[in-house]
Parts: structure tokens; C-alpha cells; sequence
């Protein structure tokens, strides 16, 4: 269960902060949200407290994570399959695990694959959903502005090569 004020991550969309926890009545159906707001977009997400596993809301990593994060980002050796089908499916099931190491292993093999080959819209769409998503966790866990973690981002994607 979480509090207002929680640092959570919703997978597939980012992270946000726990603004409220509302009942609201949806469809004859009468249930108690959690209403997060998305630091990127000043989006509202409406979650039903009863379905937090399902969806896979979980607290935003902490500070002793960044270094794990950091070293996926750094890391030059793609592990993606050659396959588009294949490969479009692996990343979007890693984006849809939560889990930000996996995140950030789809933006850095999307990144390094962009570099080299180009990428199709459909999987430049995916990178920049996987850069949003792992911006959102990153500002809440640094507790800096967008701008700073793409600087950062920036330069780690600076060392890839063409």
C-alpha cells in the first residue's frame, strides 16, 4: 500500500508522485485510486488501489540503484535479435516489466542500434517512450529537472559508436 506523497512507478508510463487516494465511482463500479502526477506531460494517472500488483506499481528505485542504471547505459555490447519482430517484442516486454534496468538496457540497445542502422518508426517511437519513462524515474530519484538528466544522457551517448 502506498501514501500519499510515495515516489511510485507506473511501468509503461513513468514515474510520478502519489497526489491523492480518491474513491471515485466508475461505471456502477465504486472503488478506492491512486492519483499520481507524471512529471513529464503534468499528466494525471488514476490507479485502483486493488489492482497495484497487476499493473506492476512499484517505488521508484533508490540513490544506491544509479550506479546499476549508469553501467547498463555505459555498456556498448547490443543484446538485440536481428529479427524486427522479434526484437520490437523483447523491448516491449522489458518496458512493460517495470524494471529500470531493462529500460535502460531498451534505450541504450535502441540508441546504439540508431547509430548504426537507423531505426524504424515503430521502434523510434519505442525509445522515445523507454527515454521517457527512465527521464521520469531518474528526475525523481536525483530530484533534479528533465534538462539535466538528458545532459546526462547526452553524454553517456556521446561514447557510442557510430
Amino acid at each position: 500500500m502506498f501514501n500519499v506523497g510515495d515516489k511510485v512507478v507506473y511501468p509503461m508510463l513513468g514515474a510520478g508522485v502519489i497526489e491523492s487516494i480518491e474513491e471515485k465511482e466508475i461505471l456502477g463500479d465504486r472503488k478506492k485510486y491512486y492519483v499520481m502526477k507524471m512529471p513529464i506531460g503534468d499528466m494525471k494517472v488514476m490507479v485502483p488501489t486493488d489492482n497495484i500488483l497487476r499493473v506492476g506499481l512499484r517505488e521508484v528505485i533508490d540513490k544506491t540503484m544509479l550506479e546499476q542504471v549508469f553501467s547498463v547505459l555505459k555498456d556498448h555490447s547490443e543484446e538485440m535479435s536481428s529479427n524486427w519482430n522479434r526484437r520490437y517484442r523483447d523491448n516491449l516486454d522489458k518496458m512493460k516489466s517495470g524494471n529500470i534496468l531493462d529500460v535502460a538496457g531498451v534505450v541504450r540497445n535502441l540508441t546504439l542500434r540508431d547509430r548504426g542502422k537507423g531505426l524504424s518508426t515503430g521502434e523510434r517511437k519505442m525509445l522515445d517512450s523507454a527515454k521517457q519513462i527512465l527521464i521520469s524515474e531518474l528526475m525523481m530519484v536525483q530530484g533534479v529537472e528533465q534538462s539535466e538528466i538528458l545532459k546526462t544522457l547526452e553524454s553517456i551517448f556521446e561514447d557510442y559508436p557510430e
